[in-house]
């Protein structure tokens, strides 16, 4: 009897966003890749995308040999916990996905198997090539993503002045250069304790400036102002507070002045340097930039009623969408994830990455934004595990700003 492994893999640029899977076949005798499948699905969560790729992967398997045994190894601990029958499937999206997979062949011929992400490289460049493709307005194919391989191989060849092997000569483990980066956020859920220590990420909104109080829109295309009196104080209270708890290793804060000013405040008292990270910025509101709500609904009501409805939507005059923000953030975070490891971070940030960063943990939609209160100098504190699961523990804290 044929032994196959297949290994699968999804991704979603804002969860729900743009979406892709991939997943390949393998001899587990030989360890020759026998097949890849690839596809973007267009707007979808990132567990949908990750059950998509292993229902691509077992037809693969089945439709080389519907009699051989296959083993799935995927990243997704909810995929392999679920298919595996250890936890329950109560997401209503996630039933009909389980039972289709479960279809493909009999129970008895499948096993499953959690791996690390960065065991998991194929199938994560598979998926990431379709959603480039998606982008594009194009549909993935094993020709274009063996041309993008070949081409990765030569430039890394040049670049080393010697011969890098072709993806024909061997399994590549690192990702072709060009293909993007998943955006999506980790799966919610609580992860197992034998998981191992997170990347924890204390996030913590700048002190008031005299924008503030007004409730102005003050993004990133403003006058970026900085803190005001009242600011330094909740600062240096932050400060206070963090020293007594003194879990925090590292700062990393926005470009902007407020974020830097407030996390220079802080840095102070913990004796801690600052690290400046470019995607941790506010969203740029354009025209908007300066104006209170009041205002913006007076003088472009259209725009803002687009705006409110659809997270695609600019600010006017060329301000940057709360998807485009989202993209951004999960960038950073992934970079931040994998830089600080099970370490706890301070992140000196804004209303729109702090609350960004909850909603894509959260798996919630786009509009959860707008049901977020976050208070200037609160804090609130996410975690991260390795097998790609996060925890929200805290949420607008504001009491070490009171007495």
């Amino acid at each position: 009897m044929r032994e196959f492994i297949v290994e699968a893999d999804g991704g979603s640029r804002g969860n729900p966003g743009p979406a892709g899977y991939g997943a390949v076949v393998i001899d587990a005798a030989t360890g020759e890749t026998l097949a890849e499948r690839a596809e973007y699905i267009g707007v979808a969560t990132n567990n949908v995308a990750e059950y998509r790729g292993l229902i691509a992967g077992l037809r693969a398997a089945h439709e080389l040999d519907p009699t051989a045994t296959v083993h799935v190894r995927m990243d997704s601990k909810l995929v392999i916990e679920q298919m595996s029958g250890r936890w329950k499937i109560k997401h209503p999206d996630m039933k009909p996905l389980a039972f289709e997979a479960a279809r493909v062949f009999p129970p008895a011929q499948v096993t499953y198997e959690w791996i690390p992400r960065e065991q998991n490289k194929h199938a994560d460049r598979l998926a990431n090539e379709a959603m480039d493709a998606g982008k594009r307005g194009e549909r993935w194919s094993a020709a274009d993503s063996m041309a993008e391989l070949e081409a990765a191989d030569a430039k890394a060849a040049s670049a080393a002045g010697g011969h890098a092997p072709t993806a024909a000569e061997g399994t590549r483990t690192t990702v072709a250069e060009g293909a993007g980066t998943t955006a999506a956020a980790p799966s919610s859920g609580w992860a197992p304790a034998d998981m191992g220590a997170p990347a924890t990420f204390v996030l913590l909104r700048h002190g008031e400036t005299p924008l503030t109080p007004q409730k102005r829109f003050s993004g990133s295309g403003g006058s970026d102002p900085a803190l005001s009196a009242a600011g330094r104080e909740q600062a240096e209270r932050v400060g206070a507070a963090l020293a007594r708890r003194g879990t925090v290793q590292a700062i990393v804060s926005s470009p902007l002045a407020r974020t830097r000013e407030t996390a220079g405040i802080v840095a102070a008292r913990l004796g801690l340097d600052v690290t400046v990270e470019e995607g941790l910025r506010e969203t740029d509101f354009g025209a908007w930039e300066g104006l209170t709500f009041g205002e913006v609904r007076e003088r472009y009501p259209d725009d803002l009623t687009a705006w409110l409805a659809d997270p695609e939507a600019r600010p006017t005059g060329g301000g940057e969408s709360f998807a485009a923000t989202a993209d951004r953030v999960a960038a950073a975070r992934d970079k931040l994830i994998a830089a600080y490891a099970g370490r706890t971070v301070l992140l000196v940030t804004h209303v729109t990455p702090i609350k960004t960063l909850v909603r894509l943990a959260l798996g919630a939609p786009p509009e959860s934004l707008f049901r977020m209160e976050l208070s200037a100098a609160s804090l609130s504190a996410i975690a991260y595990y390795a097998d790609g699961n996060a925890s929200v523990r805290l949420f607008n804290d504001t009491s070490h700003l009171r007495g």
